[in-house]
């Protein structure tokens, strides 16, 4: 099995790259945003997953391990294939898949080709809950803290936002003494993220 694939990008297309690795040409399927920040002649380090079936060994690849992460929970949710799943990914990147999922954003998923309604509601409904406790941790996070967390305005728009931001990669320590200083109630989630990012930028 290959984790990752390192060497000279000899080919490169929106979806497809040849990686030439010591003489030997690789073909990888690969996102749009993968695409975006390669370039033929120069060396890459690609993140591997494969698909292997009787007729086909497909090689899909990913800029970071973050991107190959969320395929690989892409392709466990049931009738999501690798086609499917780097689909959305051509659409979304890894962080505003999370939050489309964590906030039951399905229009943000049928908006890929090959994506209806129910399929995606299938994808949040199967994922969000990897989401926040896989990925982020954040339950742990939280009861770890010693004191309980009171939000101001309580409600799921708080959860949420709680939720994605540890997805953005902020910490649940860095982020609830922050979300203490803002008065949240009415507030949506997407409101509550910014105000949070104000106060961390």
């Amino acid at each position: 099995m290959f984790y990752h694939l390192e060497g000279t990008v000899a080919e490169l297309t929106a979806e497809s790259l040849v990686l030439d690795c010591s003489g030997i040409g690789f073909e990888i399927t690969i996102t749009p945003n993968t695409a975006s920040a390669l370039k033929i002649g120069e060396r890459a380090k690609i993140f591997i997953t494969e698909s292997i079936g009787e007729n086909n060994f497909d090689l899909f690849g990913f800029l970071t391990g973050r991107e190959k992460q969320f395929f690989k929970m892409l392709t466990s949710v049931s009738g999501i294939g690798p086609k499917a799943a780097m689909s959305i990914l051509s659409y979304n990147t890894p962080d505003a898949l999370a939050l489309a999922i964590v906030n039951g954003r399905e229009a943000a998923l049928t908006a890929c080709p090959g994506i209806g309604k129910k399929t995606a509601q299938r994808v949040i409904l199967e994922l969000k809950d990897k989401i926040s406790k896989t990925v982020t941790g954040t339950e742990k996070a939280v009861s770890g803290l010693g004191a309980p967390v009171i939000p101001t305005g309580g409600g799921t728009a708080y959860d949420d936002a709680l939720t994605a931001l540890s997805v953005l990669g902020y910490s649940t320590s860095d982020v609830v003494p922050v979300l203490r200083q803002i008065n949240t109630e009415g507030m949506t989630t997407e409101q509550i993220i910014k105000a949070v990012l104000k106060f961390m930028i």
